[in-house]
């Protein structure tokens, strides 16, 4: 598809992931032992051949920086075009926060020099925080065929695809949009999971309609305001979707690994998700250690014992160590005789010897980056706990 160009909305973030996304923002979230959410679109993209990508950053983006660099994992280092990192500066007019967007029009007027100059008739425009392997190919060819003027990507699945500002579409026949709602009003409503394709002839047109009249967001002031002038078809997939709104969701969404429905729909073998490569050993077993229904990358050393479990790369779990439903990201340690239950450690963390601690399914136990938890932490936690229930 060398006639399509890729924009990544990159700067959305929700606060209620915090502190996972503390000093990140939600695209570059560890994911699924070796990915960062953004990886996702980004390798929808790459798949379909897709060969310019343009992502608009915000804030707390610099370990995206790091984790895409010059896009040589996704083979978008080139000359010319390829991968380019749009950095955030703040709208025509001033803003509280510098480099804040007040919506998604407002981002594409702020590279509105990059737009012009792309090359391609089409673009799709994508959020990267979302968790989808989309056959963009055939999406694109649809769009073509059908003579439509946008389309728009919903899901039939009523779960945690779509954004907190989705639209919602009724549709009418061949998938004609007939109404764009702003909430699920009914049964016979689709959400939009942020993916659309339209031609940069009628982006730029609807910049220019928003930015006159002083109109910034996407939702409300393109989709439900004009698609009665415009022909927008949708595009309904039925395969795996997912977004991270809090940090219940990236622990149940992480566990939907565990399903093999939903890694054989997320990680197709036609259309493979692209990471930054890190050379790892491969990991170590030791004959003492049991391992259940879990996901482990390379680089590991596992002597305890594991059951539901997800584990990045470089991980050591010594022995000793019993671990049920819990996130272990990247480098991070676990001593000997730890027990632990529905826990997160960000990258980089150090669980002491003989720590214990249980989280529930709706409020997962967190550790931030970097963090070094002893037994006298664990004790002082529980002491707090119950001297409030007193």
């Amino acid at each position: 598809m060398n006639d399509m160009h890729g924009i990544l909305f990159a700067y959305s973030s929700d606060h209620r992931l915090k502190p996972l996304t503390a000093h990140r923002t939600a695209c570059s979230l560890p994911f699924g032992a070796r990915y960062r959410v953004i990886d996702f679109m980004l390798s929808n993209m790459v798949n379909s051949g897709i060969p310019d990508v343009g992502v608009i950053m915000r804030e707390d983006y610099q370990s995206l920086l790091d984790h895409l660099g010059a896009g040589r994992d996704w083979d978008l280092a080139r000359k010319r075009g390829g991968l380019r990192i749009l950095p955030p500066f703040a709208y025509a007019g001033g803003s509280r926060e510098a480099g804040t967007y007040r919506g998604k029009i407002d981002a594409l007027n702020a590279i509105q020099s990059y737009i012009s100059f792309i090359r391609q008739e089409y673009i799709v425009l994508a959020d990267g925080d979302l968790i989808v392997n989309l056959p963009l190919e055939e999406i694109f060819e649809r769009h073509v065929k059908s003579g439509a003027d946008m389309t728009c990507v919903c899901t039939s699945r009523k779960d945690n695809g779509y954004a907190a500002d989705a639209a919602f579409v009724r549709l009418g026949a061949g998938e004609q949009v007939t109404e764009v709602l702003l909430s699920a009003l009914g049964e016979d409503v689709y959400p939009c999971i942020g993916v659309y394709i339209l031609s940069k002839d009628l982006l730029v047109n609807l910049m220019n309609r928003c930015n006159a009249e002083n109109s910034v967001d996407f939702t409300k002031d393109v989709l439900q305001r004009y698609y009665k002038e415009m022909r927008i078809k949708a595009f309904v997939y039925d395969g795996f979707a997912a977004r991270l709104h809090t940090v219940a969701d990236y622990f149940e969404q992480s566990m939907n690994l565990l399903k093999p429905e939903v890694r054989d729909d997320l990680f197709s073998r036609s259309r493979p998700i692209k990471t930054k490569i890190r050379d790892d050993a491969p990991t170590y077993y030791s004959p003492e250690s049991k391992v259940k229904c879990s996901v482990v990358a390379d680089g590991c050393s596992i002597r305890g014992n594991l059951e539901n479990c997800i584990v990045f790369r470089g991980v050591q779990i010594e022995e000793g160590a019993v671990l049920k439903n819990c996130i272990f990201m990247q480098d991070s340690h676990i001593g000997k005789n730890t027990n632990l239950s529905i826990y997160i450690t960000d990258k980089e963390v150090t669980i002491e010897e003989g720590c214990s601690a249980k989280g529930h399914r709706t409020f997962p136990l967190t550790i931030p980056k970097g963090s070094v938890v002893e037994l006298s932490d664990m004790k002082g936690l529980f002491d707090k706990r119950s001297n409030e229930k007193q």
